[in-house]
């Protein structure tokens, strides 16, 4: 069956340990990615325009556009709809110049850059929640995760248990467990900052967080420890970026009044 082919190279992917490459044909993951603002338009306005096959036809959910230095307003505006925005002509035409100057000096503009140019920076949003705990064990069976967080529940701390693939997959299982949110990780980078055995690592993270993709960032002597920071990281920039929509909400109501 033709849906099925995307379905199953992941699946041999999985096995053989192997990925297609990006651009690869049908199975890439930039097969029905669109970044070039006429691309865009056209695939908003009719996807075959640019694709001769629908991406449900061999098992993908859906084409995706990229926003980046090449995208358009049209972009631009579906991505903020998405995110539950009505923004009127001027201020498309206002957050599109913000959008530009911010795209030549980012390869890929994420969910935050997007409620940042709408609400104002929150780079260092509050510290909503801290990671009070964690242990993991693993080996040659499935890793579990015991993780404890301090947020904001009344001075108290909350904790889950998960497991996964991985001390990694099981620690972020268990973070979303805490704060009963859906997570979904994008992309995950670690790199060393300083030299030796017990060099400090930092962990870069991007994820889908209840539909808003953000990025965060931890560092620990300890790689676990690192990436539960970076995923809690990005957890503070989603709960700020909740209240800004709250107060922008809220003084709509009031001016329309």
């Amino acid at each position: 069956m033709h849906y099925q082919r995307f379905r199953s190279s992941q699946m041999l992917s999985h096995v053989i340990g192997v990925f297609p490459q990006p651009n690869k044909a049908v199975v890439g993951r930039n097969a029905f990615a669109h970044e070039a603002g006429i691309h865009q338009h056209g695939v908003l306005q009719n996807g075959l325009t640019y694709e001769i096959i629908r991406p449900e036809e061999v098992g993908v959910a859906r084409s995706s556009l990229v926003l980046g230095k090449h995208s358009g307003r049209h972009a631009l505006e579906r991505r903020y709809r998405e995110l539950g925005y009505e923004v009127d002509e001027a201020t498309l035409r206002k957050l599109y110049d913000e959008f530009s100057t911010l795209a030549d000096k980012k390869r890929e503009i994420l969910d935050e850059d997007l409620l940042a140019l709408l609400h104002g920076r929150f780079h260092d949003a509050p510290e909503a929640y801290r990671l009070a705990y964690l242990q993991v064990t693993c080996g040659t069976v499935s890793a579990t995760a015991d993780v404890r967080l301090a947020g904001p529940w009344n001075g108290t701390e909350r904790g889950a248990t998960a497991t996964g693939n991985g001390p990694i997959a099981a620690t972020f299982a268990a973070i979303a467990k805490v704060v009963e949110r859906q997570v979904e990780v994008l992309n995950l980078t670690v790199q060393s900052v300083t030299p030796g055995r017990d060099s400090l690592g930092q962990v870069l993270v991007q994820a889908r967080i209840d539909g808003k993709s953000l990025s965060g960032h931890g560092a620990s002597t300890d790689i676990v420890e690192a990436s539960a920071r970076a995923l809690v990281h990005a957890l503070n920039k989603v709960s700020h970026a909740d209240q800004l929509e709250d107060q922008s909400l809220s003084a709509s109501y009031f001016w329309g009044v």
